[in-house]
């Protein structure tokens, strides 16, 4: 049986080459996630032997990168964040909202990445907070759309309802709808533009080609009236269901990459194909193809800025409020507070017997290279890294 197409593959044969001939226009972030991405779970980051405490079988497993962006890391980070957030779920119906950025900002988007997206964040939440003041929600950025090009947007789960102005009660909303999308929109679009010059004015954003012309303050002025006169696309679906279809829901949002190893379909003659949804034509499963070039310039337009966070709680559960705020919550609805104190656990399981693992060893990259009868040899190495 074949082994299943790693976007690492594609790194190690395309990697150097890309670099090449693109290195200049790329910060060292990009080369960092590109050589993490094609060191992850080889012997170059060193293993890790377990053994079951059931049947006793032992496996050396190479050791994971723990990149943010990297596709194979993310399943073990989702497992554990959704066993924090389980405890904190309340015991009613959720919605999702997602605002998304206009694509005539992308191109400033990506030249000032921190700035725009923080904006992002800050412009949506506050739109929530002015039409429902005592509410909870979370939010999670993505920036990639199913073809892999630039698409910001931010996606919000939010429970239905909040507290009363005073804290003396939870009020629910209805059960089919939250707030206005049309009211959503106008005020988020208000608020972001407004964030936008407030930036332009304290000099704090760059424009570099195509966008130098946008530095001069009366072209930018005329690139603000042109976002003001289209309608900014703020998108709200239908309520489901209580805490577990919250946790199935966030499973498919959080942690994840602009694209997963499951997506790829082949890689031949230097062109990639990947599976994607055309939401143009009522979501369609298609495949796409590009060149390997192509396909490294947009999986790396996603990586982001060295410490921008892209999980964010606000209002009732905010990190500072929330459990205080929890606790009130669930005694006005009616629920036992014991549910924050819930153990979380993630345990690693045995291939053989399903008993729980544990780690023996810890193995270097050099102490591996000595003991290369025990484990495979070391794949195939890019050799992207600095050093």
């Amino acid at each position: 049986m074949s082994r299943t197409l790693e976007v690492a593959d594609i790194v190690r044969a395309a990697g150097n080459r890309f670099w090449e001939h693109h290195g200049s226009h790329l910060a060292w972030q990009h080369r960092k996630v590109l050589a993490a991405v094609v060191r992850c779970r080889t012997a170059a980051l060193g293993a890790h032997r377990d053994q079951c405490t059931r049947c006793g079988h032992q496996a050396i497993s190479y050791n994971s990168c723990r990149n943010r962006h990297c596709p194979r890391c993310q399943g073990n980070a989702r497992s554990r964040w959704l066993a924090k957030r389980r405890a904190e779920l309340l015991p009613v119906s959720y919605f999702h909202i997602v605002f998304t950025l206009p694509h005539e900002l992308s191109a400033l988007a990506l030249q000032n990445k921190r700035l725009l997206y923080h904006l992002l964040f800050q412009a949506s939440t506050a739109t929530l907070l002015e039409l429902a003041a005592d509410i909870g929600f979370l939010g999670v950025l993505h920036t990639w759309g199913q073809n892999l090009h630039h698409h910001p947007h931010i996606h919000y789960v939010v429970p239905a309802g909040g507290l009363a102005p005073d804290g003396s009660r939870w009020i629910p909303s209805s059960r089919r709808f939250f707030l206005p999308v049309a009211a959503l929109s106008r005020i988020f679009r208000g608020k972001f533009a407004a964030g936008l010059k407030q930036l332009f004015l304290e000099h704090k954003l760059q424009f570099h080609d195509p966008l130098q012309s946008l530095a001069e303050p009366r072209r930018f002025r005329q690139f603000l009236r042109h976002l003001f006169h289209q309608d900014w696309v703020v998108y709200a679906k239908p309520p489901f269901g209580g805490p577990e279809h919250v946790l199935n829901y966030l499973a498919r949002y959080t942690h994840r990459v602009a694209i997963s190893n499951h997506r790829l379909v082949a890689f031949q003659n230097d062109r990639v194909s990947f599976r994607c949804k055309d939401y143009a034509h009522g979501g369609k499963q298609k495949i796409m193809t590009v060149s390997a070039d192509e396909f490294l310039r947009r999986f790396l337009i996603h990586v982001l800025s060295k410490g921008l966070v892209r999980i964010r709680h606000f209002g009732l559960f905010a990190n500072r409020r929330r459990g205080n705020m929890l606790a009130r919550c669930r005694a006005l609805l009616g629920v036992d507070d014991c549910a924050t104190n819930t153990e979380i656990t993630i345990q690693l399981r045995c291939s053989v017997c399903t008993g729980p693992v544990l780690v023996i060893e810890r193995m270097t990259s050099s102490q591996l290279h000595f003991r290369l009868g025990l484990i495979l040899p070391d794949p195939q190495r890019c050799n992207l890294d600095s050093s």
